[in-house]
């Protein structure tokens, strides 16, 4: 089976291939000629993941999945959430995004978030949303070189070490992106 994943994200795209079996062949935006920016501009998670999919979907007739994440920090009231990519501003910087967030908990003793992935699949003409959230909170320093995003900073509940101190391996099997992969996988089989 072929299946588009609406993303030019290689390290997304890393992370779900290691995720599905390899009777799925993930195909990517440029691999199918799509090179323009999908727009995101749902307030939540779930739109954006259902407007890349639909556009994948309307623009090139093909089956498809794309997915949205993000993190939600207690105290900041789900902050940074839907906007987590571009939290600092434009363009998207993963540095300047972590630095708001330090900054913005400075004096908040409360430091649980949780990240939040939903995958919308458009399959033979149906739509269907699958979510995965993993809890954990936010350390006051950047620790690690792996993975991307706020993963330097993100420390998952029952663990000791940083999102980006684990292995892709490790911390695909635990993550917000591994929980809803393995629903999508578990529905495609």
């Amino acid at each position: 089976m072929k299946l588009v994943f609406a993303s030019n994200n290689k390290n997304k795209i890393k992370e779900i291939q290691l995720l599905v079996p390899s009777s799925i062949q993930i195909v990517s935006l440029e691999d199918i000629g799509c090179t323009e920016d999908i727009p995101e501009t749902a307030n939540t998670i779930e739109g954006n993941a259902i407007l890349k999919a639909n556009y994948v979907t309307q623009n090139y007739g093909l089956n498809c999945f794309a997915d949205d994440s993000g993190l939600e920090v207690d105290a900041l009231n789900g902050e940074p959430g839907v906007y987590s990519a571009r939290y600092a501003g434009e363009p998207k910087n993963d540095d300047n995004n972590m630095n708001k967030l330090l900054l913005n908990l400075k004096d908040k003793n409360n430091r649980k978030a949780n990240f939040k992935t939903v995958i919308c699949l458009n399959i033979n003409g149906e739509q269907h949303l699958f979510t995965g959230i993993i809890n954990g909170k936010i350390i006051e320093e950047k620790i690690g070189n792996n993975g991307f995003g706020y993963d330097p900073i993100f420390v998952a509940d029952g663990y000791t070490k940083t999102f980006a101190e684990l292995s892709i391996e490790e911390k695909s099997t635990i993550s917000h992106r591994g929980i809803a992969v393995k629903k999508l996988v578990e529905f495609l089989k």
